[in-house]
């Protein structure tokens, strides 16, 4: 694995717990780890578990003892490191968003295309995905619950850059992250939407707005958290969007919106979806991880409303290998759940997903939100990824 700060240690949680939970084809040995830092990357390994510690990430690839690269790094690192994992006949697990830009999300598509034709496999880690509530949502969409999907409402509220004051840390950069907060957190849900309806965003209009642009420069970074010197650390530029909102087509003809900022005071990790249908409406909130609302206009007039699931039992996704009905789990099991999917297709010689080429299409997504807040909100389409569709 590359990286170990906050992804970091989420996939190593993961990789620890994810043999011990499932029964599995294969087992996830955690054989090095990597980060610039001697000391970080030293003490990292040995508090989350990994065999022993690199600086060079060169080292993953030139082993023959590895099978698979993780890659936790900022965005401006995952192309190097998955083409050369993937040329070297590595399985790649890489963080969202896959890139900094279209045309490295492009090259990076392609050339796992061309892994794949040597068994070599590929996915890109939108851990939402893999909330079993999030997963049962897609199921009733899939199963005709909703009918016709005509509303897509989503958003994802942080406030953890609210303080003027707070440092200029990597996110707050593009050359490292690539944008602001619709890279980071916009594009879970434009990746959760599209996989929960089974369609895709064809067009955009979208405005986007950095609130505080210049921040002091940071003593000490680790990604969400850091320290500046004392209010009189020298200030730099931050070149990202703090925060998005448009408007979009779904290619199934919904209308949806989305809301993506990192200013929104009070809110800590407040991500939200509702779907609107000719046959009823189902809501997630991941702050009530563990439950939908579900609206059934089927039934009765006089026993409809929002009804509470709680997606706790054995018969739920993912849920078998947990605990008693009722018995919650938390946003790191989202990630275990990511490790049981990636090895199950790895060992059986299956496709895991979401793709790559999954990624570049958020990607692309992101890209035309860009480009239509640069012109003024006018409408951009969605170009296409010219590889299949996975979704």
């Amino acid at each position: 694995m590359v990286g170990y700060a906050f992804m970091g240690a989420a996939h190593s949680q993961a990789w620890r717990t994810v043999n011990r939970v499932y029964d599995l084809p294969a087992r996830a040995r955690m054989a090095l780890i990597c980060g610039r830092d001697t000391a970080k990357v030293a003490d990292a390994a040995d508090r989350l578990g990994w065999d022993a510690y690199t600086t060079d990430w060169r080292d993953l690839i030139n082993r023959d003892d590895i099978d698979v690269v993780d890659i936790c790094t900022p965005g401006d690192s995952h192309a190097e490191i998955a083409l050369a994992a993937l040329a070297a006949g590595k399985h790649v697990l890489c963080e969202k968003p896959l890139a900094n830009t279209v045309e490295e999300a492009r090259a990076m598509t392609a050339a796992a295309d061309v892994a794949r034709a040597a068994g070599v496999r590929s996915m890109c880690g939108f851990n939402y995905r893999r909330v079993p509530a999030v997963t049962m949502m897609r199921q009733l969409v899939a199963d005709g619950r909703l009918g016709v999907i005509r509303h897509v409402r989503a958003t994802y509220l942080q406030d953890w850059i609210v303080d003027p004051q707070f440092p200029l840390v990597w996110r707050l950069q593009k050359d490292r992250a690539g944008s602001g907060a619709l890279g980071d957190i916009g594009a879970h849900i434009i990746d959760l939407t599209q996989f929960v309806t089974g369609q895709r965003i064809s067009g955009v209009s979208a405005v986007t707005e950095t609130f505080v642009k210049e921040r002091p420069l940071p003593a000490e970074s680790s990604g969400l958290a850091a320290t500046a010197d004392g209010g009189t650390a020298p200030t730099g530029q931050v070149t990202v969007d703090d925060a998005a909102v448009f408007v979009a087509r779904l290619d199934g003809g919904a209308l949806a919106t989305y809301e993506a900022s990192r200013f929104a005071t009070g809110r800590k990790n407040a991500l939200r979806v509702e779907i609107n249908g000719s046959l009823g409406s189902v809501v997630f909130d991941l702050e009530r991880l563990n439950e939908l609302e579900f609206y059934d206009a089927t039934r009765p007039t006089t026993e409809q409303g929002f009804s509470r699931i709680l997606v706790t039992e054995g018969e739920h996704p993912y849920m078998s290998a947990w605990w008693p009905p009722g018995h919650i789990i938390g946003y790191e099991h989202s990630f275990t759940h990511e490790m049981r999917d990636f090895i199950e297709a790895v060992a059986t010689d299956v496709d895991p997903t979401p793709s790559f080429s999954d990624a570049l299409q958020v990607q692309l997504v992101l890209d035309a939100v860009a480009r239509s807040a640069e012109l003024g909100s006018s409408w951009a389409e969605v170009a296409p990824t010219l590889t299949p569709a996975s979704v």
